[in-house]
């Protein structure tokens, strides 16, 4: 190879004329560089710099090739054009920020025959190519249009100075004038290297035609565009200017009406018509003066007529026509809900009161229980039962106030909160109000919703009721609000406070067979296209599916389970495969359901040492639980395990300090815990538990593991116990008990002070189940073990043992801790 720049002597290897040269090779991003242009640029990455310094040392020449995608931060030489620029460096400028500013003056078009070297710069071979020194007659007729296209061009596009059209009309070279024009035009990098690779200069001159054709076409539809907005700019201000004139001629001839705005006209007429309260018709006023005095076409005027609107459609004066009959109401709820004796009751108390009274009396009812056991549709048969309509609001992950009160006026697309929404929605200001699942409402940095809440369920307050969209106040004292929630615990206190808590326990299984019969199953059949002659479930078949099959407070997926079979059944009579009629049996549930989701717990078969069943209360009913004690030699550890809860665990110490404190008692040695290890496992481990009503059933099962003597198997108990082994209430007993007799259990053990309590449920519990009531663990013990305990005879204390050596300072000398594994 030849001293870098020079002609090398060698030619091209398509024989051309053009002497080959290296030089270094800088790729652009953005930007073309044409020949005859001086251009500035900015260098940054370090090849190009690199490249840069290597030019500047030597002979000041330098490649310049657009990159064909700009993203690409380290080209290689397959992403760089083949038709580049050969360029001088003018002038060099290094900058504060690392970069290197260079003033560049294109001199001719170059192609790139190969890469000598590309690290650490790119050094390229090229040719030049050079421009045709005679004009054909198809060049200079192109040339001339050029010049005619870019005259128009300069017109349209007022950021080209007029200036410039001379200097291009004095261009003889038309390849240097369509180098010239391109490098004036905001065309794309794709479209100017396109111009760039154009060798030959009548396809150069061709292609830039086009391209300012397609221009002048798209700055002619803009100049177009731009007209067209300022005449309506124009006719908006003249509009305004003589609808003022004519206002001014109407007040001098006195009359009210605008005829310019017959829009206006039509929103009197509507204020009129709606009847509204003095101070909403006031307001409603101020508005359409202020609708008046603004331009139709304006932002504000739309917000205006919205708010209009929803002043004239609120129900502002419109109630339904209450029918309160004690009997009817009673009626519809038994038609329409099976059980829950203790939430009608309340229901018709609150009918009875308002019957005499005539007023609401300010009660807000809140349902609180597990999912399913019908909130929503006690609301629904309110409503239908007092003759009003019905509106329900969605609180659930709800965490913006605004969602409660609406949004200012001032926002974009603002409207009223979700209470004026149903409002409005439900046509009358005396609806029955459902609040659901008020007790998943959050709270974050928008404020809080429960808070909200406070004025809406306030009877005090809810009178004037002021939305921040209306800013108008709204009688809500005539709504009959009813909320619903899960659990007690999420409801802020403030809110509860103004609320009458009705608390819906889950269905037992009884009523859940009641429910079954008379609801869910007739409205399946007819969902299904099926009636009682096709299909036929036995009772034993119910109460598999509702034991084995399902396990919840409601009966939703019971629901879901009886449409699975009946599913089955109906595509079974469709291909005409079953016969005339379905007759369900509990043996042919695992051909439609598969085998039993569930397990039934029951009763021991015989008596067991270390081994009594307790009485669990849950969401979907109650369960026995058995709690298992082992005793083995050790050094006096207690490991309790079955996933136990902190009141649990807590239950277990209490039942081991009161077993020590009558070891004697028992029959057993004052010193017994000190040289057996304990266990105490509640079955299930997976299963959390917690709570203190297991307190008398880990202490008979202690008892029964020290003294040997066996529990009776068809005994269970629950009561919590005492250090003092007192017997204390709990709760869930209709639960329990009917969860003890469902596993088998004949014999059911109870505290004294929950007899009280037994009164109330006695009607539901099964007549052949026997109940003790117990004050102490003494009793419980007499009643459960399989056999009497006899104490043991007191005996001298054993002596002193002699102290043992010191053992160094820091060493534990006492018993382990006791072991607590979850």
């Amino acid at each position: 190879m030849g001293d870098p720049g020079k002609k090398s002597g060698k030619r091209t290897s398509d024989s051309r004329s053009e002497w080959s040269e290296e030089l270094p090779l800088i790729p652009l991003r953005n930007i073309v560089v044409f020949p005859q242009m001086i251009v500035p640029l900015f260098i940054g990455r370090s090849q190009s710099v690199k490249a840069l310094e290597e030019t500047m040392a030597k002979e000041k020449m330098l490649v310049f090739a657009s990159q064909k995608r700009e993203e690409e931060e380290e080209p290689t030489p397959k992403d760089i054009s083949r038709i580049g620029t050969l360029a001088e460096i003018v002038q060099m400028l290094a900058l504060p920020d690392g970069t290197t500013k260079i003033l560049v003056e294109g001199i001719c078009r170059v192609r790139i025959e190969d890469y000598v070297k590309e690290e650490p710069y790119f050094r390229v071979e090229i040719s030049r190519i050079p421009e045709p020194e005679d004009i054909s007659v198809e060049a200079e007729a192109l040339v001339r249009n050029i010049i005619r296209q870019f005259e128009e061009y300069v017109k349209l596009n007022r950021r080209i100075p007029p200036e410039t059209l001379m200097s291009i009309i004095n261009v003889d070279n038309p390849g240097r004038l369509a180098d010239l024009v391109a490098s004036y035009l905001s065309l794309k990098v794709e479209e100017k290297q396109d111009i760039l690779e154009a060798v030959k200069v009548e396809k150069r001159l061709e292609k830039l035609s086009n391209i300012l054709e397609k221009e002048i076409g798209v700055l002619g539809v803009e100049k177009e565009l731009q007209g067209k907005v300022r005449k309506q700019i124009e006719r908006v201000q003249k509009e305004y200017y003589l609808k003022e004139k004519l206002r001014a001629i109407q007040d001098e001839l006195g009359e009210e009406e605008d005829l310019s705005n017959p829009e206006l006209g039509d929103y009197r007429k509507k204020v009129t018509a709606a009847k509204l309260p003095k101070e909403v018709k006031d307001k409603a006023d101020k508005e359409l003066e202020r609708l008046e005095q603004m331009p139709s076409m304006s932002s504000e005027a739309s917000v205006v007529r919205t708010y209009l609107d929803w002043l004239c459609e609120l129900p502002w004066k419109k109630k339904s026509r209450s029918k309160i009959d004690i009997k009817e109401v009673e009626k519809i709820l038994n038609e329409d809900h099976y059980g829950l004796d203790k939430v009608k009751e309340r229901i018709l108390e609150y009918f009875a009161v308002l019957k005499l009274t005539g007023k609401m009396g300010g009660t807000i009812l809140c349902l609180i229980g597990p999912p399913g056991v019908g909130k929503t549709s006690v609301a629904r048969s309110i409503a239908r039962a007092m003759g009003r309509k019905f509106t329900r609001v969605a609180l659930g992950g709800v965490r913006d106030e605004a969602e409660i009160r609406g949004h200012r006026r001032t926002y974009v697309g603002s409207l009223p909160g979700r209470v004026m929404q149903s409002i409005n929605k439900a046509g009358t200001n005396n609806p029955v109000f459902l609040l659901d699942e008020v007790d998943k409402m959050g709270t974050d940095f928008r404020g809080d919703p429960a808070a909200a809440l406070l004025e809406v369920l306030d009877p005090e307050m809810n009178r004037e009721f002021s939305d921040h969209y209306l800013e108008l106040p709204f009688d809500l004292s005539d709504v009959f609000f009813i909320t619903t929630a899960n659990t007690r615990d999420p409801i802020p206190r403030p809110l509860l406070d103004r609320m009458e808590v009705i608390q819906m326990s889950g269905y037992s299984e009884a009523e859940k067979l009641g429910i079954l019969k008379g609801y869910i199953m007739p409205r399946e059949l007819e969902k299904h296209g099926l009636d009682k002659s096709q299909v036929e479930f036995e009772e034993t078949a119910l109460r598999s599916i509702i034991q084995e099959y399902t396990r919840e407070a409601g009966v939703r997926n019971l629901e879901r389970v009886i449409a699975k079979i009946l599913r089955k059944i109906a595509t079974r009579i469709v291909r005409k495969e079953a016969g005339k009629k379905t007759v369900l049996k509990k043996e042919d549930l695992p051909e439609f359901l598969g085998a039993p989701k569930f397990r039934v717990s029951q009763a021991e078969e015989k008596d067991q040492v270390g081994s009594a069943t307790g009485l669990a209360w849950t969401e979907v009913g109650g369960d026995t639980i058995p709690v298992e004690v082992t005793v083995m030699p050790g050094r006096g550890n207690l490991t309790l395990t079955g996933q136990l809860g902190e009141v649990m665990q807590e239950s277990a110490k209490a039942a081991m300090s009161y077993v020590r404190s009558r070891a004697v008692s028992l029959g057993l040695e004052e010193n017994f815990y000190r040289r057996q290890d304990i266990h105490i496992h509640v079955p299930e481990g997976a299963v959390p538990k917690d709570g203190p009503s297991a307190g008398i059933t880990i202490t008979t099962a202690l008892a029964s593991a020290l003294t040997g003597i066996p529990v009776k198997h068809d005994v269970a108990m629950t009561g919590e116990v005492t250090l003092r082994g007192k017997v204390l209430p709990i709760g869930g007993l209709k639960e329990k008990i009917l969860a003890a007799r469902r596993a088998g259990i004949e014999h059911v053990i109870i505290p004294q002070e929950n007899e009280k309590d037994l009164e109330e449920i006695k009607k539901d519990l099964p007549e052949d189940i026997k109940i003790s009531f117990v004050k102490d663990v003494d009793e419980v013990l007499k009643l459960a073990l399989a056999g009497n305990v006899e104490p043991k005879a007191e005996t001298e204390p054993e002596p002193e043992e002699r102290p043992k050596p010191r053992r160094p300072y820091g060493y534990y000398q006492g018993p382990e801790p006791p072991q607590m594994l979850a």
